[in-house]
């Protein structure tokens, strides 16, 4: 893609009004561009507030241009956890290679970034917060699109109605749901699942990820820092446990099931998971959709081309599909032409990330001795040999000039015609 400056037709004199659901990672981002090229956004999330904790996730490749430009390089410098040592073990818990992240993630060491997901949430709403319009603790409840726009009513009652919605509401989009139907249409399952919870970090780790594995089972324990304590567990099964999926305790006896008898640390963090209070359980799987979006509504990160945590992938498509969406929309005032430049533009970098999965980066995770074995060996080779370049897939797409900035005060116009001057909470 060739990069061209962007210019905005400020003589239109109706502000696009768009609707956002989700307020983790792709939402505040899209919002932000999206006030920038003039629109005037409403961002729509379930939680009562913004989600802080998770575990870390990277920013890499295309990623970290992009929040150069938004401004917040500089904060998530602030927030690297700076990984320095990923040790592998057997399944005694001996060592079998003990080398740097980045040559085992396939990053550039010193450029990419590792931060928690709460603080990349935590930066990107602070950045936006005055300037968008928040509604926490709501939810979409139906869309009715019509040539004028997007009849919206949230499950509080209230109804708006908004030039254009986009889902960012994650691998499990309500609003993908009631656009394309069941998620089991899109859903690419990858045959694991995990937990991840925090525990208490009484082993003296520190900056480091320490990975036990046996064929068809993995654990982590990830020290972001000498307190902090991240426990992974991963398992092969064959069909997505569906029967798990909306119960935490069926999750955590499928769970303690599966690392029944498994030596090493593997008793007291199954221990650690019944007490959990933050315990995260899911399948890895990918959402592979033929468009990603119907009339005024579209998708974007996870929802739209989730690429799954084998990739390390996800929180950076989010932030890049959210810049090129803002640069279709503000270089296409219809928004079909725009949407479908989104695609055109975005597939083949969502595809590439996506392959990774099949190129080797499930290899963490082998199902039988031999393949584990062979992982094992690559391992000890990779100790003496120099770190690996940067996927490609990282950093495939050249990003267009960012949209100038406008001229737009919000105490203006605002989604339903009223004057705003601050974001309700």
């Amino acid at each position: 893609m060739t990069p061209t400056d962007l210019s905005l037709d400020v003589s239109t004199p109706a502000t696009r009004t768009v609707l956002i659901s989700g307020a983790s990672i792709s939402g505040p981002a899209l919002a932000y561009w999206l006030h920038r090229s003039g629109c005037a956004v409403t961002v729509v999330e379930k939680a009562g507030t913004p989600r802080d904790g998770g575990y870390p996730i990277d920013v890499r490749g295309t990623a970290i241009e992009v929040v150069r430009r938004m401004g917040i390089l500089p904060r998530l410098r602030d927030a690297h956890i700076d990984s320095r040592r990923c040790t592998f073990l057997d399944a005694d818990g001996g060592e079998v290679a003990s080398l740097s992240p980045s040559a085992v993630a396939g990053g550039v060491e010193g450029q990419d970034l590792e931060v928690r997901r709460g603080d990349l949430a935590a930066i990107l709403h602070a950045l936006v917060r005055d300037d968008v319009e928040f509604l926490f603790g709501d939810s979409i409840g139906t869309l009715d699109q019509s040539g004028h726009g997007v009849d919206v009513t949230f499950r509080s009652g209230r109804r708006r109605t908004f030039d254009l919605v986009v889902g960012a509401d994650g691998m499990h989009s309500a609003t993908r749901e009631s656009l394309f139907g069941p998620e089991e249409r899109f859903h690419r399952y990858l045959g694991y699942c995990f937990a991840i919870f925090t525990m208490p970090n009484t082993f003296g780790l520190s900056h480091e990820v320490m990975m036990w594995n046996t064929p068809g089972k993995a654990a982590a324990l990830y020290a972001v820092g000498d307190d902090e304590l991240h426990a992974f567990l991963t398992f092969h099964q064959p069909e997505p446990p569906f029967h798990a999926l909306r119960h935490p305790e069926a999750q955590r006896d499928l769970v303690a099931t599966v690392f029944a008898g498994a030596g090493w640390e593997i008793p007291g963090m199954v221990k650690a998971l019944r007490d959990a209070e933050d315990l995260f359980f899911d399948t890895a799987g990918q959402i592979r959709m033929p468009h990603w979006s119907s009339g005024r509504v579209a998708l974007v990160g996870d929802a739209a081309y989730a690429p799954s945590f084998l990739t390390g992938q996800g929180s950076s498509l989010a932030l890049v599909g959210a810049y090129m969406l803002t640069h279709a929309l503000a270089t296409n005032r219809d928004h079909i032409a725009a949407f479908a430049a989104y695609e055109r533009d975005v597939r083949e970098f969502v595809a590439m990330n996506q392959a990774l999965v099949d190129n080797g980066a499930a290899t963490l995770f082998p199902t039988t001795a031999r393949a584990l074995e062979r992982r094992n060996t690559m391992l000890r080779g990779l100790v003496t040999l120099p770190s690996a370049p940067a996927r490609p897939a990282h950093s495939a797409l050249a990003l267009p000039e960012a949209p100038p900035a406008q001229d737009y005060d919000r105490r203006s116009v605002s989604p339903s015609g009223a004057a705003w001057a601050r974001p309700v909470r």
